[in-house]
């Protein structure tokens, strides 16, 4: 069974309508997207623990699909991944 606090009381994560929000031990998001039938399904986000944007891109039935970016610190684009239904093109 997955953990729900850290042990400084802070939440993994928690539910917030039809999104799903993940957090590092200090409170900071850590990622960010939304559940369909408890699976990602959607635009999801992941964070640095500085709180920039590290990475970006879509699931279809939990599964990555489309274009998928991941971000230098600075916010250029590092990397440009595009997938199929969870397998690279």
């Amino acid at each position: 069974m997955e953990p729900t606090h850290f042990a400084n009381g802070q939440k993994v994560y928690e539910h917030a309508g039809d999104t799903l929000i993940y957090y590092y031990r200090d409170g900071t998001i850590k990622a960010k997207g939304p559940v369909k039938n408890a699976t990602k399904d959607g635009l999801w986000q992941y964070f640095r623990k500085s709180g920039h944007l590290w990475k970006e891109g879509s699931y279809k039935a939990g599964k990555r699909d489309g274009l998928w970016e991941q971000f230098s610190p600075e916010g250029q684009v590092e990397v440009e991944i595009r997938y199929a239904l969870g397998k690279p093109q």
